[in-house]
């Protein structure tokens, strides 16, 4: 299997790697000195909720390499900030917005860098849930790519839902969604895109996890044998605080054992989520 990343990217996974290695090994003072330090090993498995009473807002990091894409690397930054609102003593509604930053491998050299197309999520969950965690609400696909070849042109929206346990130290769940175009300029690409996300977490103590969350998708409107990327992987990430900040960072590689042919084979995943827990 052929992997590779060009200088820029492999400065920055580096940087990252060094990141997490040396903010894991300190010993914070601001935690040893806070009157109520919060809980690593809790808050860990809150940010491994998708539909938490959490403020929680990620930087994913993903360098996709190989497959379709050959000795080219397409780089995709997504900014996620996830809110909650307590709508009433029985609900709570958490607002998901996906900001995809990439730059895309070109012809002769050239790479294609901007904004994709944004996607808000919605949940409504209930604010006291059992065993069974859920969320559902609306999923809405903006288009506002500013590059050419990630424009579609097409607003597209559809249902999302997401259901989890979390039994002992695992965290169990899937999340799934599918969007259709319902507006578009009329000579934009339709847009018909279907996921699945399973996640499995297990915490092991200290803010450690192990966890694995591949993001199965499917383009409905795509050629036999061009619809589906199937995902398997596994990474490692810690629950901290750092300079009395809250924080996850994470490490994690995927390999698409069934992907388009023009899609990459190989995905690594560095992510550094920001917490704000309720004080």
């Amino acid at each position: 299997m052929k992997f590779w990343i060009n200088k820029d990217a492999f400065t920055m996974i580096g940087l990252l790697l060094t990141l997490l290695l040396t903010v894991s090994v300190v010993q914070v003072d601001a935690q040893e000195a806070s009157e109520h330090p919060p809980d690593a090993s809790e808050l860990a498995k809150q940010t491994q909720n998708p539909v938490a009473s959490l403020i929680s807002v990620p930087f994913q990091f993903n360098f996709n390499s190989g497959g379709g894409l050959g000795d080219g690397t397409f780089f995709n930054l997504n900014f996620q900030p996830v809110i909650p609102f307590r709508l009433n003593d029985e609900w709570n509604m958490i607002a998901r917005t996906i900001v995809p930053v990439i730059s895309l491998p070109g012809p002769q050299g050239l790479r294609f860098s901007g904004i994709a197309d944004i996607q808000e999520q919605i949940f409504i969950s209930p604010a006291k849930s059992g065993r069974l965690i859920w969320g559902l609400g609306p999923i809405v696909s903006i288009p506002a790519a500013t590059t050419a070849p990630a424009q579609t042109g097409s607003w597209a929206a559809g249902p999302t839902f997401v259901a989890l346990t979390m039994p002992g130290h695992w965290v169990l769940g899937a999340l799934v969604n599918n969007v259709w175009t319902f507006a578009d300029s009329g000579d934009s690409t339709e847009v018909n895109q279907f996921l699945l996300q399973p996640f499995v977490n297990y915490n092991f103590g200290k803010g450690w996890a192990i966890s694995t969350g591949p993001g199965i998708t499917a383009n409905w409107d795509a050629p036999d044998g061009q619809k589906w990327t199937v995902p398997m992987g596994i990474g490692i990430g810690r629950t901290l605080v750092f300079d009395k900040r809250p924080m996850t960072l994470a490490v994690q590689y995927y390999h698409n054992v069934e992907h388009p042919d023009n899609v990459a084979a190989n995905q690594v995943r560095f992510q550094i989520t920001l917490l704000y827990p309720k004080k």
